[in-house]
């Protein structure tokens, strides 16, 4: 039985995707009589295996795994409410069976909402599960009437985001309708919590969105950018030999069915959105229209994973980001830091040492209430990632400014967006273009006002 001296503890595995997150909580697990819960979106979704990078079976150890597998491919990925509130009442069953519970996973949104008292992932304290079909029907809506609706109820909300961002537009609209407050009002709370803490500010109900919830260790596994994206690399070829393209088939057949029905799928969210999937769409309507050459369809196929690879790296670039800025800040602001920790995998060969040896010791000592040792002292690579690449700068709101590229037909939703966009080279292609048939075309359309300010500003830095 697990050491529960003081506060309840925690154990939190985060890292970016390949790192060997599920190794590590899997060693935890078996030496400190723990269970598992998935902190991973995709990997709610019963079966695909391979798509959504499910650890085998016979890899888990036989130790319990929660919320794995256990939404059917129709449904919508869960909120972050929705999340919690599961995986709050998992915490507590693992802890009546005096076990420990360990949280791991990729969707580090998931794992942030549950760390810490946060008014913004919160219904009323409850443990009670909640499930897809008890959320309010209008958040099933398609993006564009979330939008409308959230503009109804929360306008500084609906400027903020970018309007193709479902998950962000609907977890707002969520906050109000859980909580009859807007979540900008909540933001700029926590805000002016953080830079003025002498003084409260806290509307009577409201939570302390610094606090961890319980006692927590966050484990971060990591490793070199370069080694992790060739890691990543090999291990989407390795994918595609286990029969990633079985699956892509089996998600195919599954949407084409869906569509006989006459039902309407919206393929930008959900399980859709899986890296490994429809990188490969082109490839398989080749197959099966069955006039390409095998040359042809060698280049698709290589192009399929070619794009799966790109993805994946891009995808585990996020996860580190969301990691060293809004949850190492986050961290900070609790004053938890001393309970954060980076265990660096770049060496593949002594990843047992390196990581699973350091981090079962770090939970032992957790565990026992022992002193840890400081962060940055484990490597050169801890000491670099531990501090934070730049403020959580994501709650201010007079850092919000939203602007539209008629020219690209591109949103940016903050300043530095709106510069960084405006000095790419796709923006300054379609800007060069666009001068080119202006002084070319014979009957020349005047150009939108946007796009015409747009134009003057570029040619003067130009």
């Amino acid at each position: 039985m697990v050491n529960t001296t003081g506060r309840t503890p925690l154990v939190a595995v985060v890292g970016a995707t390949g790192t060997g997150k599920s190794e590590l909580a899997v060693n935890i697990a078996r030496k400190y009589n723990g269970e598992i819960i998935n902190g991973d979106a995709m990997q709610l979704y019963e079966g695909l295996p391979i798509i959504t990078n499910k650890m085998p079976e016979d890899e888990r150890s036989g130790i319990p795994h929660h919320l794995l597998g256990c939404i059917g491919l129709n449904e919508e990925t869960w909120t972050v409410g929705n999340f919690v509130s599961n995986a709050l009442a998992k915490i507590s069953e693992i802890r009546a069976r005096g076990r420990l519970p360990i949280l791991v996973g990729g969707t580090h949104y998931y794992t942030q909402s549950l760390l810490f008292h946060d008014a913004l992932a919160n219904k009323p304290q409850t443990e009670e599960p909640v499930k897809n079909a008890d959320r309010p029907a209008i958040l099933e809506e398609p993006t564009e009437v979330l939008l409308e609706k959230l503009r109804e109820v929360d306008s500084v909300m609906a400027d903020r985001w970018h309007p193709n961002d479902r998950r962000k537009i609907q977890r707002s609209l969520e906050i109000w309708l859980q909580t009859g407050r807007k979540a900008s009002d909540i933001y700029e709370e926590q805000r002016t919590r953080r830079e003025a803490p002498d003084q409260d500010t806290t509307p009577e109900g409201a939570e302390e969105a610094s606090r961890l919830r319980m006692r927590t260790l966050v484990l971060w596994v990591g490793a070199q950018s370069d080694v992790l994206s060739k890691r990543l690399d090999a291990r989407v070829d390795k994918m595609v030999t286990q029969g990633l393209l079985n699956e892509v088939n089996t998600l195919s057949d599954f949407y084409d069915g869906r569509i006989a029905d006459g039902e309407s799928i919206d393929t930008t969210r959900g399980i859709w959105v899986a890296i490994g999937y429809k990188e490969f769409l082109d490839y398989q309507a080749a197959l099966r229209k069955g006039d390409s050459s095998p040359a042809q369809l060698n280049k698709l196929l290589a192009l399929a994973i070619e794009k799966t690879k790109a993805g994946t790296r891009q995808y585990a670039k996020r996860q580190i980001r969301w990691i060293r800025i809004k949850l190492n800040n986050a961290i900070d602001t609790a004053g938890a830091k001393g309970s954060f920790f980076m265990l660096d995998g770049s060496d593949l060969p002594n990843w047992e040492q390196d990581v699973s040896e350091i981090g079962l010791k770090l939970v032992d000592a957790f565990l026992k209430e022992e002193t840890l040792p400081g962060p940055s002292s484990l490597s050169p690579l801890a000491a670099e990632m531990l501090t934070a690449s730049k403020p959580d700068t994501s709650a201010r709101a007079d850092l919000w400014s939203r602007k539209h590229c008629e020219v690209c037909n591109t949103t940016s939703v903050t300043e530095s967006d709106w510069a960084v966009h405006i000095n790419s080279k796709r923006h300054k292609k379609a800007m060069s273009s666009q001068r080119k048939r202006a002084l070319n075309s014979t009957a020349q359309q005047p150009m939108p006002p946007a796009a015409q300010d747009i134009f003057e500003e570029q040619a003067k830095e130009d």
